[in-house]
């Protein structure tokens, strides 16, 4: 007999959740391994996205199981759905993780262009997205997805002020051009992640609503402000 679907879906919420959390990790130790110049940290972080990986797997076999055996209908196919897509995103976010501490270790190899103050910042805002997506998710909550829809242009707006600042180094010193472009790679890797917690919150906000507001201006839904 079948476990019943709302057993199996507090089941696929939950491992959601602890995919969420191992992400988040990720994020925070990539960007530890970059302020602190910790070789070690980084390789770590790269090694263990592998276990995200399979987290990505479980949970595509799980929603595929419950598409087959439980035949969900309306707001429940709209969660399994909804589901599958977040992973995804999640995964992504976790080879992003992965991509910064590549830069970190080939940044070790020369001594610091800059004290790490933006960087950092922006990390906090996206790990703060990232939070807060997970957590529309799991309450249904179309009002926070908007909000951090809306919250993705500051990131947006320091990934270009630290482009600018970075540009002006290159431009003065030919020296720092490897570093600054390393730089500018995690600063473009941070950017990318919060635009998945964006598409998450997007996911949201269909499941939620079942709009898909995908690809429209903030001036086409206005509703997405705060």
């Amino acid at each position: 007999m079948h476990r019943h679907i709302d057993d199996e879906l507090a089941d696929l919420r939950a491992q959601i959740l602890r995919m969420g959390a191992l992400v988040e990790e990720q994020i925070e130790r990539s960007i530890k391994a970059l302020v602190d110049r910790d070789v070690a940290l980084a390789s770590q972080v790269i090694e263990r996205d592998s276990l995200v990986n399979r987290f990505d797997v479980d949970i595509d076999e799980r929603c595929i199981r419950l598409l087959a055996l439980q035949a969900p209908t309306a707001g429940d196919l709209r969660f399994v759905t909804t589901a599958m897509k977040i992973s995804t995103e999640l995964e992504r976010m976790s080879d992003l993780a992965e991509n910064i501490c590549e830069r970190v270790i080939e940044l070790n190899e020369e001594p610091q262009l800059k004290p790490y103050i933006d960087i950092p910042r922006m990390a906090d805002w996206a790990m703060r997205m990232v939070r807060e997506c997970l957590d529309a998710f799991v309450r249904s909550d179309a009002a926070l997805a908007r909000k951090v829809c809306a919250d993705d242009d500051f990131v947006d707006n320091l990934t270009h002020q630290l482009f600018r600042e970075l540009l002006s180094f290159m431009i003065e010193n030919p020296g720092t051009i490897s570093r600054a472009i390393r730089l500018t790679f995690i600063s473009k890797s941070i950017e990318r992640i919060a635009d998945h917690a964006t598409n998450i919150s997007e996911l949201v906000i269909y499941m939620v609503e079942g709009k898909i507001i995908r690809h429209m201006t903030s001036s086409a839904h206005p509703d997405t402000t705060h």
